[in-house]
């Protein structure tokens, strides 16, 4: 009988924990994940340069009114995928570089306080993008660079769940990026030209 009675809260106790497990991986199951948004499927910018650098001089604070950090898909990680994805340097015999440089790539928060009873209090959210894409020739001293600002606001209830918040804060960041890679594509087209190169790229499988 004894033995019975320490083995019973034991069996019980394997049986929670064994509860709570199956619940963390429910829970799991049920997150989101949102991918990067990809440029792969346009055609790349040719560049002639024999180097590409991606530079980021953005540096997150963690701390509010800044939340950067809680999005899903990071619009500085989207931006270092977009310049590979996009730019590529096809002139391996020159000095030439480009420089792609991110300068920033934010979003601030901010609480909207209704001033009627019946209606709810909102949260306004702003992402930035600023990057710069930049051609030096060390040859013939010369430098061109182009770059873009854009930036996007959306403004939700304040009693918006996580994963409701998530949704909108991805399609934020698409939204974005769509308007950059038009903008930026035609920049680069327009102010780096000299640089671009005519010849059509020919992949090559190993």
């Amino acid at each position: 009988m004894n033995i019975l009675k320490k083995i019973l809260p034991a069996i019980i106790i394997s049986s929670i924990l064994a509860g709570c497990s199956s619940l963390s991986t429910q829970d799991e199951n049920l997150i989101t994940k949102y991918p990067e948004p990809s440029f792969a499927d346009e055609a790349p910018i040719q560049l002639e340069v024999n180097r590409i650098n991606i530079i980021s001089e953005f540096t997150p604070t963690f701390t509010r009114p800044n939340v950067e950090h809680l999005f899903p898909v990071s619009i500085e990680k989207t931006a270092k995928r977009w310049a590979g994805d996009r730019l590529k340097a096809v002139d391996f015999a020159t000095e030439r570089q480009a420089v792609v440089i991110i300068k920033d790539a934010s979003v601030t928060e901010e609480l909207e306080k209704s001033d009627q009873i019946f209606k709810k209090d909102r949260i306004k959210y702003k992402a930035n993008l600023n990057v710069i894409v930049q051609v030096t020739d060390t040859e013939n001293l010369s430098r061109a660079e182009t770059e873009v600002q854009t930036w996007r606001e959306l403004i939700i209830p304040a009693d918006t769940d996580i994963a409701e918040k998530e949704k909108y804060w991805n399609a934020m960041v698409e939204k974005l990026f769509t308007e950059f890679n038009a903008k930026m594509t035609k920049n680069v087209n327009q102010y780096l030209n000299i640089y671009l190169s005519s010849t059509e790229l020919t992949p090559t499988y190993y």
